[in-house]
């Protein structure tokens, strides 16, 4: 969290173009396709894969991945963005050239297969191949599909540098790049493994696309550093317009907000947000509910001595604190530009609160996500908001236990993967001593509780301290832009260490 202002005309408080000034040229809007605009082939493509006409994302995504348009598009799961950039990409791979001519990120090693999938259907009829490659895995299977020639790799960020190190995978053709969820990608924990990517990149540039269900700053940032000049597409109405907030309600069964909470936080992963209660008494139980259970928490009420809310403060102010849990009295004040969630614990009394609290999500077009827990007697004030203020409250089902064990594990690999690619080869013969026990552990159910704990203990550390911002950078000259740190190889040329130059 921040709550510095010093930001120049045409930018946000992060040094971030605003999508006004940079990001948005309506005048430049190509024109929308249609079913009839399309090559027969696609039409057969579509009628394999059972679509029987255009995705709105599609017809309007389309035509800026055919022009070679770097591309932002807000668009949620399951709107049919695969197959807007699936089927111009299939149309633009050279299938006599047996090298990655295509990279998709994907933030799961399900995305990730499902994204495979749906394009090897869509190009069945067609010499492109297409292969996934992610964590968790055996390296037999994806080493024998990337040397027999991808022409078009899925994979989750990790895995695909893993690749990139063995020099199984190479990008020295590579011709467009895309990011898919790029708002989950940070909340897994990519973004390292994201730059460290981008060194491997031509250095004659790319052409990036990035779907993402909302934009806030730091999603925007990743934008800057791998996009050029992007177009931007929002779904959320007929118009290319700028990110507005997302309202999202969770309806709680019974008493179970707590628990909820937490759940709701393991899969949003908020880079920064703030709590509201309605009352001092609420903001105390639920600081320590989230503290007690390992995330980085603090509390601001009127019960606060002004030294304590000093501390407080200053923490918000240095952007070293997470979560803020407050009333709306003692959060009176304090602006907080880069917040990527608020959350409301339960609807305000007054309707017009709402708006208050939903309203600090962030500025310049990076506004985030506006949460909202409530129970069945809750409901009712909440719908008086949404009729009161005419908004769209988008309804999502809670987390379950399972959902967040799945979410944990691929987090937990993440960062795993990640520390075992830093080892050296001291430290790797070391941790070999291991090996045996950690088999023999996995055989009990005492075993496994046990390397369940050191699991638990490493992501908690690891992952719920503080999150490490992104770096705003600004924009570099072209010469600087092709400056490569060097990568010694083992004698390997270091074509595509580079960092990707813009047009």
């Amino acid at each position: 969290m921040s709550t510095e202002e010093t930001n120049s005309p045409g930018e946000s408080p992060a040094g971030e173009p605003t999508p006004t000034n940079e990001t948005i040229k309506m005048e430049n809007a190509l024109p929308i396709l249609t079913l009839a605009d399309l090559p027969q082939k696609w039409r057969q493509a579509m009628a394999r894969a059972g679509w029987p006409d255009l995705m709105p994302v599609q017809a309007q995504a389309i035509p800026y991945i055919m022009a070679g348009q770097d591309l932002m598009v807000q668009s949620r799961t399951g709107s049919g963005k695969t197959g807007a950039f699936m089927l111009p990409i299939l149309e633009r791979i050279n299938s006599l050239q047996d090298t990655c001519q295509a990279l998709i990120l994907a933030p799961t090693r399900e995305l990730a297969r499902q994204v495979a999938r749906d394009g090897q259907l869509l190009a069945d009829e067609t010499n492109v191949r297409v292969t996934a490659v992610y964590g968790g895995v055996a390296y037999g299977p994806q080493l024998d599909a990337l040397k027999k020639g991808a022409h078009i790799v899925v994979g989750t960020p990790g895995r695909i540098l893993d690749h990139l190190l063995r020099r199984s995978l190479i990008l020295d053709n590579l011709k467009i790049l895309v990011f898919d969820e790029a708002d989950r990608l940070l909340s897994m924990g990519f973004y390292q493994d994201m730059r460290e990517v981008q060194r491997y990149l031509p250095e004659r540039g790319v052409d990036g696309y990035m779907f993402s269900a909302t934009f806030p700053t730091h999603v925007m940032r990743l934008a800057r550093l791998f996009l050029r000049q992007p177009e931007f597409l929002s779904l959320s109405s007929d118009n290319v317009h700028v990110v507005e907030t997302e309202h999202i309600s969770y309806n709680i069964p019974g008493i179970d907000k707590d628990r909820s909470l937490v759940r709701i936080i393991e899969i949003e992963n908020p880079q920064s947000a703030i709590i509201f209660c309605n009352t001092k008494a609420k903001v105390h139980y639920v600081a320590v509910v989230l503290r007690r259970f390992g995330y980085d928490a603090d509390e601001l009420s009127s019960d606060l001595s002004q030294s304590e809310r000093e501390r407080v403060l200053t923490r918000v102010r240095q952007g070293k604190l997470r979560f803020l849990v407050a009333t709306d009295v003692a959060a009176r004040g304090i602006d907080i530009p880069e917040l990527s969630h608020v959350i409301q614990y339960e609807p305000p009394e007054d309707l017009e609160i709402y708006i208050h609290r939903a309203g600090r999500t962030g500025r310049a077009g990076a506004k985030g996500e506006a949460i909202i827990l409530v129970n069945g007697l809750e409901q009712r004030q909440l719908n008086r908001i949404a009729q009161r203020y005419h908004i769209e409250m988008i309804n999502r089902p809670l987390p379950t236990d399972e959902d967040v064990a799945a979410v944990v594990s691929e987090r937990m690999t993440t960062l795993l993967e990640t520390q075992q690619r830093t080892r050296d080869k001291l430290k790797a013969e070391r941790m070999r001593r291991f090996i045996p026990l950690a088999r023999s552990l996995g055989q009990s159910e005492a075993g496994l509780a046990l390397l369940a704990m050191l699991l638990d203990d490493a992501y908690q550390q690891s992952l719920h301290a503080p999150p490490e911002p992104i770096a705003a950078e600004r924009p570099k000259s072209n010469r600087q832009r092709s400056d490569r740190r060097k990568r010694p190889r083992d004698g390997h040329s270091r074509r595509g260490g580079r960092r990707r130059s813009r047009r």
